[in-house]
């Protein structure tokens, strides 16, 4: 195969795109890298284009390794033919490959193989080459019979060469194939209880049966997860006697007097070996497809979330609500350095309002807090009630927002926290954590476990080892995007910038400990096992303010800082135009340096003159008109409240504004500001068909609602944007 020719025509681009860009992935060259510094050799290809790419390119060059191996071992059997080769060559699909080789395969003692020892094989070919037309079966048995071989009677050698047949029948790859597409297209997915009198979160699937190759991908993960749990019992059903058929039309041929025999013997083939094997391999082929459309669900989410805008300037009190032991609290300045913590006791069972609120205000009033966090955890709504009113009956210029607690109680007790704050306690360290969230949620998140942040669907069910790289690589392309303060990054931060790896953040660290801030990014070749290649890959992410080098508080990468200072001395830019903000009128000083028709060849022309590619060149002028700019900025802002609504206080029909807490499969969650989030439907996100919610909507985002209907009962309240 020729995996750079198939990967250009299933990305739609063009081989010598995909083989440049095959290369320096094969270098070593980060994704994040490539994507932001390597736009010309990839033609400006996404940071998530790239991840697919590469992902497909490790599947392609396994297949190609898979391929070599079986051909290998059928040849060392002395069984490979130029057809079987040609074969196996031609497979675009790994399940194809292990269907050739399958009948080459080593297994364990099957009823065949015994039969295979008992001299049957020569009888197994005049069955299954059906000449015969006259005569009896049992005759042409006959001398195959030997007691010594356990051969009793002419009928054992007649059944154990059928036996023969029903694993040929089975091995066949053709046969299989047809059978298990035919399967999936025409098969349903069965669900019954394993008890029908109980009442469980599974009585939707009692008795449901689903098309196989409909069935909504959240449906399967539920019930696996039903099945796993023990509630329910789930088959693969298809009509067993229209999969006999075709298998007869392949197999049996003519009218000889064998016939009967092989029809039994087809019958057997398909129930004892090949149903269950498909049953399987449907069950798997489901598990994968949803599970790779719920991971890259999880991944949009987490993205969204990790992008969520900071909050800065504001200084926090931040709590982490609870029932017994009470609500710990956590001050945290502007830096999100902890000022003060205590514990509060709003809820019950000491229901302590007065007691609260006197604390509220002296942490107010000594402090100058003006935003109070609060996790969205157990006891969350009775605390957000509590702090509400105590707003309402105060004139303090503080509002409030819920932030998702996800992961901060894993954190809180990590390693990590207790080296980052080892004087506190575990309860103390994730009320400041919420806080921080706020403050920063990127530089917060990255020290929980990307599947702990809380955003997805049956994550703890699926295929961890492909989750967690999923999800750490949207991270390292977040962290990336973001860019991060070389002299203020936490060695977790650190870890996921291109090219540092965990010890090389704690050396990074270690370094800025011992000899102060990073006076610019050159000097990070000092830092212990970074070196030129990681340099490289790392520097254009890192920024530096207030050092030696304007630029370095820049995106742009220390290999074009020669270009940049041409272009800047070409249109009259000084270090401190940079460092003051940036110039809002480049476009405007390139059009004077090189006058054109269109502004566009402007660019061009200087590009040329600097020996640049023209990305380059855009990515240059776009950090110089905003230095070091936070791609958050684009992201919707935190919702901020000083109120709180009762859940009985909906009722059917009113329009609410709300914040998309959660993204699945078959709809958006929405807090509206009440205990429970509401659910959106997807069939009840936009008025046109939309294949997934995502079209529509994204973790972050606020939008508007209407309330279609509350269950006070179970607190479930559905939404519609249908307004």
């Amino acid at each position: 195969m020729d995996i750079n020719k198939k990967l250009a025509e299933e990305f739609n681009l063009q081989t010598k795109q995909v083989e440049s860009t095959i290369k320096l992935i094969d270098e070593g060259n980060t994704i994040p890298f490539i994507s932001r510094y390597r736009k010309e050799v990839t033609g400006g290809l996404s940071d998530e284009i790239l991840r697919d790419l590469d992902e497909r390119l490790a599947y392609l060059r396994g297949l190609e390794e898979r391929k070599e191996e079986v051909l290998r071992l059928i040849e060392e059997q002395g069984k490979l033919t130029e057809e079987l080769a040609e074969e196996i060559k031609k497979a675009e699909v790994l399940q194809r490959v292990e269907d050739l080789y399958k009948p080459y395969k080593q297994k364990k003692q099957t009823r065949a193989s015994k039969a295979k020892e008992r001299g049957l094989e020569p009888l197994a070919v005049i069955i299954n080459l059906q000449q015969e037309k006259s005569g009896d079966p049992l005759d042409y048995a006959a001398p195959y019979v030997d007691p010594e071989k356990e051969v009793n009677t002419p009928q054992e050698a007649l059944d154990g060469a059928c036996d023969i047949i029903a694993e040929m029948i089975a091995d066949d790859a053709d046969n299989i194939s047809r059978l298990r597409e035919k399967t999936f297209d025409e098969g349903l997915i069965a669900a019954e209880a394993t008890d029908p009198e109980e009442k469980t979160v599974y009585d939707m699937y009692y008795g449901k049966t689903e098309a196989l190759s409909k069935i909504p991908n959240h449906r399967v993960l539920a019930i696996n997860r039903g099945e796993k749990e023990g509630k329910l019992k789930v088959d693969v059903e298809i009509s067993q006697e229209r999969m006999t058929d075709l298998l007869e039309e392949e197999v049996i041929r003519g009218d000889s007097i064998f016939r009967d025999k092989l029809k039994d013997t087809v019958e057997d083939s398909y129930k004892r070996l090949i149903a269950p094997s498909i049953e399987r391999e449907m069950r798997n082929r489901l598990t994968e497809r949803a599970e790779e459309e719920a991971i890259k669900v999880f991944a949009k989410n987490t993205e969204k979330l990790l992008m969520v805008p900071p909050v800065r300037g504001k200084r926090i009190i931040s709590i982490d609500p609870g029932y017994r032991t009470g609500c710990k609290v956590a001050v945290i300045d502007e830096t999100g350095k902890l000022m003060a913590y205590t514990t509060i006791y709003p809820t019950q069972p000491k229901n302590d309002v007065v007691g609260t609120e006197k604390v509220l205000t002296q942490l107010i009033e000594k402090y100058k807090a003006n935003v109070i966090v609060i996790g969205n955890g157990t006891a969350s709504r009775e605390t957000e009630e509590v702090v509400s009113n105590f707003l309402k009956k105060n004139s303090y210029d503080v509002v409030y927002t819920i932030v998702n607690e996800a992961g901060a109680s894993i954190y809180s007790a990590s390693k990590l926290a207790t080296e980052e704050y080892p004087d506190l306690d575990v309860t103390t360290r994730g009320a400041m954590s919420l806080g921080r969230r706020l403050q920063d949620p990127l530089a917060e998140l990255v020290k929980i476990d990307p599947k702990h942040i809380g955003v997805g669907q049956y994550q703890h069910d699926m295929n961890q080892k492909k989750l967690d790289q999923a999800l750490s690589g949207v991270v390292e392309d977040c962290v990336n995007r973001v860019g991060v303060d070389l002299n203020t990054a936490s060695p977790s931060l650190l870890s996921y910038v291109s090219g540092i790896t965990g010890p090389v953040a704690k050396n990074i660290v270690k370094y800025r400990e011992e000899n102060g801030r990073f006076k610019n990014r050159r000097e990070l070749l000092k830092v212990a096992k970074l070196g030129p290649k990681a340099y490289e890959q790392c520097a254009g992410f890192l920024r530096i303010s207030g050092g030696d080098e304007p630029l370095d508080q820049t995106a742009v990468h220390p290999e074009s800082y020669d270009a940049a200072k041409a272009m800047m001395k070409k249109t009259g830019i000084t270090g401190s135009d940079i460092t003051g903000g940036g110039v809002k009128d480049l476009d405007e000083k390139i059009f004077g340096a090189y006058p054109a028709m269109k502004r566009e060849e402007s660019m061009k022309l200087m590009a040329e003159d600097l020996k640049i590619g023209l990305p380059t060149l855009i990515d240059i002028v776009e950090e110089m008109k905003k230095p070091g700019r936070d791609p958050r900025e684009d992201a919707p802002p935190v919702v901020f409240r000083k109120d709180v609504k009762d859940f009985d206080d909906l009722k059917e029909g009113m329009e609410l504004s709300g914040t998309v807490r959660n993204v699945v499969d078959f709809g958006a969650f929405v807090d509206i500001g009440v205990k429970q989030d509401g659910l959106v439907h997807i069939s009840q996100l936009s008025d046109k068909y939309i294949k997934h919610p995502m079209d529509v909507v994204s973790v972050g985002d606020t939008v508007k609602v209407k309330i279609l209907s509350v269950d006070r009962e179970k607190g479930k309240i559905s939404l519609t944007m249908k307004l």
